[in-house]
């Protein structure tokens, strides 16, 4: 169903985790947040499938996990890297890449050293350095990571990335997902969210060529709104657009948001 396949890409010494699915002749690299430090995207081709279908008929979709394990030290520049590799290893020479949130900051350094293999780029929710609204939600998240609290981790990240709504109604379930989900083991995590902490692309922005859609929101908690017009000022000819009034999540709360996506990878 919806040509979806789930892989294991060996990189040399590592593998990623990697969800593949639709059958358009484009491809479409997709670069989740620090999430994928909790779980990644390995065996979750079909639920993403779903979730992205109207990419489905023009593109070829991988999304993709970082690499397996992940060494201490990683920085976002070293893990754009990996995906130069992984693009080697599947014969993809030209891609479209869309990052949300930590995802978004590894396709900046991605798209500024290697604009050959860069055909658009989707930066969303994300930010071109560390700053100080970052610097307090990660630092909680990490603090409660390292304490095993997974509970009030997966509070504090749906009461900081959505809306007050959204928080009231799903409460209640992030704290059992929470209990769930968060491994006993956060190291990748805490790898993750260091990186997230020391990652300054700001110098190479001025470097991307590709065509450039960032997208925010207005309220976000978690990097900040003025990260995203700072995007958009330091890239040439990058186009922005900022969902009024919702924070951080902005790709599952806004209802157009995949049909914006596509109408600018399709222009």
């Amino acid at each position: 169903m919806f040509n979806a396949k789930n892989l294991m890409i060996d990189i040399g010494g590592a593998k990623i985790p990697c969800a593949v699915f639709g059958k358009g002749k484009k491809n479409l690299i997709m670069l989740p947040g620090l999430g994928d430090g909790l779980t990644t995207v390995k065996g979750k081709a079909l639920p993403m499938a779903l979730m992205y279908r109207e990419f489905m008929k023009d593109f070829t979709v991988y999304m993709m996990s970082r690499r397996e394990p992940l060494p201490e030290g990683f920085s976002t520049k070293d893990m754009a890297a990996d995906i130069a590799i992984f693009m080697d290893k599947l014969g993809i020479e030209k891609a479209s890449i869309f990052g949300v949130s930590m995802g978004g900051m590894i396709a900046q350094h991605f798209a500024a050293d290697f604009p050959e293999k860069t055909e658009k780029l989707i930066l969303v929710a994300t930010a071109p350095k560390a700053n100080e609204i970052m610097e307090n939600c990660i630092s909680e998240w990490a603090e409660q990571a390292e304490k095993g609290e997974g509970a009030n981790l997966m509070e504090s990240n749906v009461r900081n990335m959505y809306s007050d709504e959204y928080y009231r109604k799903n409460r209640w379930l992030t704290l059992i997902i929470g209990k769930i989900s968060v491994p006993k083991d956060c190291s990748r995590f805490l790898s993750m969210a260091k990186a997230c902490l020391e990652h300054d692309a700001f110098s190479v922005l001025k470097d991307i060529k590709a065509p450039t859609l960032i997208i925010g929101g207005s309220a976000d908690r978690t990097v900040g709104a003025e990260a995203s017009k700072l995007l958009a000022a330091e890239i040439p000819g990058s186009e922005i657009f900022m969902y009024e009034g919702l924070r951080h999540a902005v790709y599952d709360e806004a209802a157009d948001f995949n049909k914006r996506v596509l109408e600018f990878l399709k222009k």
